[in-house]
């Protein structure tokens, strides 16, 4: 079925859907080796003999580099597309594996991650508004079938770390390069793609109404449910390992395993809230999935271990559900600045997530894994916000 797009998408376009697969799957591999970096903490914390504020600032290092740089991509974007800029960010993470494998400093370390940064810094603006330009009206549906690839991508890190970095080694990390080659051909033929369709006259942005004053306050609503999201996601992938070792003696291999677990059903998550979105609107999936999660989080440092692993798969999937509406909801918002948007909270959520992973890192020196996190568990409770939002746009 065609459908117009009226919010400046190519006008009367079908939903692209192998272009949607091939974005998705090129997130996948994006995510995987990003996700490296937090899979095999343990490791590097032992041979590199780091603290926990060590360990933060990795994180740090990777996500701020994209915080910084992925809305003035975006904004580049929304001004010149720049499809060919996918591929060279593949060569970016590839470049920060290679630093990340062979370095034998605690530098070489930071820089790598920096590397594996910029790359996602450059990869998600653009590919999240080709995604939008392959919807075919579709959004959060578009939305979710891209952002599930990096979901699933960063589910597989953990699990692909356990079974072959940890043992055979770091310079193993080296391998993954292989992924960053792939990516970057498949990219060529979405850029190509994405250069072809943005020639298409283009249908106006849907107008919306609302003034300026309201859009600017439903902006910082959302910002601040993305900020209550992440910082409990950055516990969760930076520290769950650690939490789970600490608490109930479980090996490293157990701890990647139920962070896979964990990340698994984030991807569920995400999966299913963009098109529930678009059925029953953003608002109300935003509302459920912020505020609907506290009562897991705050049973979850209280329990045992088979529970801890079934309360995170609810929290995972519950949790992941927003993201989707909340990108398209912010869209919509600021339908002349769908590069922009996406880089904003793209760039938004990286960096809340690296930044509260140094000052977590800190406070569990100080205070101890497992109260770092009966403390993050209050989080979703700013999902109250999702109150003020406006009803319909």
């Amino acid at each position: 079925m065609t459908t117009a797009a009226p919010d400046g998408s190519p006008a009367g376009n079908e939903t692209a859907y192998r272009i949607l697969l091939a974005i998705s799957l090129c997130h996948m591999l994006n995510d995987v080796m990003q996700s490296l970096i937090a899979a095999t903490y343990p490791m590097l914390k032992a041979e590199f003999q780091l603290d926990y504020w060590h360990v933060g600032l990795m994180t740090a290092a990777f996500q701020a580099t994209a915080a910084v740089l992925q809305p003035v991509v975006g904004l580049l974007n929304d001004r010149r597309p720049m499809p060919a800029s996918l591929p060279m960010a593949m060569a970016s993470t590839g470049t920060g594996l290679a630093l990340l494998a062979w370095t034998s400093s605690y530098a070489g370390l930071l820089a790598g991650a920096a590397l594996v940064g910029i790359g996602s810094s450059v990869f998600h603006p653009e590919s999240s508004r080709v995604a939008r330009a392959a919807s075919g009206g579709r959004f959060g549906l578009a939305q979710s079938v891209f952002q599930v690839g990096g979901n699933f991508g960063s589910s597989l890190g953990p699990l692909l770390a356990a079974f072959i970095v940890l043992p055979l080694g770091r310079p193993s990390i080296a391998w993954f390069m292989a992924l960053a080659l792939l990516a970057m051909a498949i990219l060529t033929g979405v850029a190509r793609w994405s250069a072809h369709v943005a020639r298409r006259p283009r249908a106006a942005p849907r107008v919306h109404g609302l003034p300026r004053r309201k859009v600017a306050r439903a902006i910082t609503i959302l910002l601040l449910l993305v900020f209550s999201k992440y910082v409990y996601l950055a516990a969760m992938t930076s520290y769950y390992t650690f939490f789970l070792i600490e608490r109930f003696g479980v090996s490293t291999d157990s701890a990647q395993i139920l962070l896979f677990v964990f990340l698994g059903a984030v991807a569920l998550g995400t999966v299913i809230g963009g098109p529930v979105g678009d059925r029953i609107g953003r608002r109300t999936v935003i509302w459920i999935s912020i505020l609907g999660t506290l009562p897991f989080t705050l049973l979850l440092p209280h329990a045992g271990l088979v529970a801890t692993a079934m309360l995170s798969v609810v929290i995972g999937v519950v949790l992941a559900s927003a993201f989707s509406s909340i990108v398209v909801f912010a869209q919509e918002l600021l339908p002349n600045r769908i590069g922009a948007v996406a880089g904003m909270f793209f760039g938004f959520a990286f960096g809340i997530g690296g930044v509260s992973a140094a000052a977590l890192g800190v406070l569990a020196d100080d205070w101890g894994i497992e109260t770092v996190f009966r403390y993050c568990a209050f989080l979703p409770a700013m999902g109250v916000l999702a109150i003020f939002l406006p009803r319909r746009l």
